[in-house]
């Protein structure tokens, strides 16, 4: 899996995301995060970009998306970690006002 739950609870949702995140890895993060942010609704989701070694803009509609499915419930969005390249392609695609950059 592509991902690693760090911690989940009401307060936070951590999330490590490994390796690339392109078409054919989206999917099956989307519907592992969504799982997660639907068990627990939490108020923070931390997605810690260390391990991403490659990104497409599939990796800025994952951001979008779960950025989408928390604010009805008040929920925010924290990249952390972020390679200076991806925070480069981030920020392009107008992120920063989406999420929080930690």
């Amino acid at each position: 899996m592509p991902y690693q739950i760090l911690s989940a609870d009401a307060d936070k949702l951590c999330v490590a995301l490994t390796g690339e995140i392109d078409h054919h890895t989206a999917a099956p993060l989307r519907a592992g995060i969504d799982e997660e942010i639907l068990r627990y609704l939490p108020r923070r989701l931390i997605l810690d970009f260390s391990g991403v070694t490659f990104m497409d803009s599939s990796g800025i509609g994952l951001v979008m998306g779960r950025y989408r499915l928390l604010e009805p419930f008040g929920g925010t969005v924290e990249l952390a970690n972020v390679p200076a390249p991806l925070k480069k392609v981030m920020s392009v695609a107008g992120l920063a006002r989406l999420a929080r950059f930690g």
